[in-house]
């Protein structure tokens, strides 16, 4: 096997920790910006700084990079973590446009957009907790 055909993780292909946290800084901007965010927005509270610190730790580990969420935390428990917000299609939809955007504007290429798109989007529909 030849070094061009070593698999490398999500995590290295983006970039390392400096660009997980500039793909998680974008996120939590255009939640706070974008009008068609206002949903998933209205779901964090008044401050995002405690979301943005936790989503870069928990992807950076997510992404195979160090588990700095695990750490700090133990388990993630994502399902569990999250039943107290009511997560529906809507929330879904809205995080998952959010990051697609976020993704584009960092310039992550197309091919780990369309990889990380799929894993987000089945972690994203199994935080549902609501039908609708």
């Amino acid at each position: 096997m030849t070094e061009d055909a070593v698999p490398i993780t999500a995590f290295e292909a983006l970039g390392g920790e400096p660009r997980v946290r500039e793909l998680v800084d974008r996120f939590y901007d255009l939640m706070d910006l974008e009008p068609a965010y206002t949903r998933l927005r209205a779901v964090h509270g008044d401050s995002l700084d405690s979301a943005r610190d936790k989503l870069f730790w928990f992807l950076c580990g997510w992404l195979g990079g160090p588990n700095h969420y695990i750490e700090r935390f133990g388990h993630p428990r994502l399902r569990a973590r999250h039943l107290p917000f009511r997560i529906g299609i809507a929330e879904r939809d809205e995080w998952l446009a959010c990051m697609a955007q976020a993704m584009r504007e960092c310039q992550v290429s197309e091919a780990l957009q369309a990889r990380l798109a799929e894993a987000f989007a089945g972690t994203a529909d199994w935080m549902r907790n609501v039908g609708a």
